[in-house]
């Protein structure tokens, strides 16, 4: 099953909100699709990093997870035809990116890591939530720049 995680922030004076680099980790809550049961803590999953699936001719995932209550491995793997995409629609949901699950559903999004964005005159900006806001000023522009993330959705790509 295709995922499409969007994001929904309010950007004051900044736009192009989007990860570090592609060595990023996401935090997500999963769902088990077999018994549904949710896994208590939010997991990582990172563009980069791949591992092997049990079973699978040298079949590798992104994130491979075993159920802690059916024990029933699933896996999950970024579309890389798919890129992630900067957010900038202030105010509205707007799609970051697209995964491939199988036996699992990713049903949360935390924005913890670091992010970068652009402030009005270009200038870059590296961004960490704090309980989900943050705040800093642009010298080049004399604007105050900050970001209010107000949620996620995940829906069938």
């Amino acid at each position: 099953m295709r995922l499409k995680l969007e994001i929904q922030a309010d950007l004051e004076n900044v736009t192009d909100l989007r990860p570090l680099s592609d060595d990023f980790d996401y935090f997500f809550k999963v769902t088990c699709t077999s018994c549904h049961e949710t896994h208590s803590k939010p997991v990582s999953v990172n563009r980069v990093q791949e591992r092997e699936v049990s079973g699978g001719k040298h079949a590798t995932a992104h994130f491979v997870w075993r159920c802690g209550n059916c024990k029933r491995e699933s896996s999950a793997k970024f579309d890389p035809s798919t890129p992630v995409c900067p957010y900038s629609d202030s105010g509205k949901f707007a799609e970051l990116l697209v995964i491939e699950c199988r036996g699992l559903e990713f049903v949360g999004f935390d924005p913890m890591g670091t992010w970068v964005c652009n402030g009005t005159t270009g200038k870059s900006f590296e961004v960490e939530f704090q309980d989900n806001d943050w705040v800093d000023y642009d010298e080049d522009a004399r604007l105050p720049v900050q970001i209010n993330f107000r949620g996620s959705r995940w829906s069938r790509a």
